[in-house]
């Protein structure tokens, strides 16, 4: 695609699922890709396989759940990588958890990781690409935003705030040539997932459910994503900005 050689890419959640797979894609295609997870080990090994094709990569370890730990990240990033052009949002996490059966801690644990993460690491980023005048932001949300998801309720909520967020940026930066989109995953096969599944107790008839309800007949992959969050972040997309894409194998198909 065009316009993401040469350039600066930040992918949280980057060490693993779809994240991995978009962290090889903006590799793939020239960007140097800062590989932002909780997971040390599994940040590096990213980063590593981007290394060993001759790419260039950085491994980050952060909790993003801490405003003040995430700022100092970003500064390194930028240290080692230089200024940062493009924010793929792509961390999440959930338990199968009907809403009754949860309560306040549970709640601020999914708060914290979808969304308070996601504002924590936009805000040092979006405000350096606001003083340049320039950049990307693709958050990853989910289809539970758009149409709600049993035992999700509050991730959901959470999805739906990266959308209305991602919204709401749009509009106060455009004219700073910043554009902010959202891709919607449906059902994929993740870590995340697989533990989803677990959680819910018959995994193989959930599993059986949720290949029924896609309209292509199969689960999502990891690779089934970053083109879309690729083209988001590409010059292609140059005049596009405030925009949700689910990619769902027509899970969900709204206006």
């Amino acid at each position: 695609m065009r316009g993401l050689k040469g350039k600066t890419v930040v992918v949280t959640g980057g060490g693993g699922g779809i994240g991995a797979a978009t962290c090889l894609r903006f590799a793939e295609e020239g960007a140097a890709v800062a590989v932002v997870d909780l997971n040390e080990a599994a940040a590096k090994a990213v980063a590593d396989q981007i290394a060993a094709t001759g790419g260039k990569a950085l491994a980050v370890a952060v909790d993003l759940t801490d405003a003040e730990a995430t700022a100092r990240a970003v500064e390194r990033i930028e240290a080692d990588l230089g200024a940062i052009d493009v924010l793929v949002n792509g961390v999440g996490w959930d338990v199968f958890t009907p809403f009754l059966k949860s309560g306040p801690d549970f709640w601020s644990k999914i708060i914290d990781i979808n969304l308070r993460g996601v504002l924590n690491i936009t805000h040092p980023v979006l405000s350096r690409m606001a003083e340049r005048r320039s950049g990307r932001i693709v958050s990853l949300a989910s289809d539970a935003a758009r149409g709600g998801s049993s035992g999700e309720s509050v991730y959901a909520a959470c999805k739906a705030g990266v959308v209305a967020f991602s919204k709401t940026i749009a509009r106060e930066h455009a004219r700073q040539g910043i554009s902010a989109n959202v891709v919607c995953p449906g059902v994929t096969e993740t870590g995340m997932l697989e533990a989803f599944m677990e959680s819910a107790g018959d995994k193989e008839k959930l599993r059986a459910a949720f290949t029924k309800a896609v309209p292509m007949g199969r689960l999502g992959k990891p690779g089934d994503l970053p083109g879309a969050i690729a083209f988001f972040a590409s010059d292609d997309a140059g005049f596009i900005t405030g925009q949700v894409l689910s990619v769902s194998g027509g899970l969900t198909m709204h206006g």
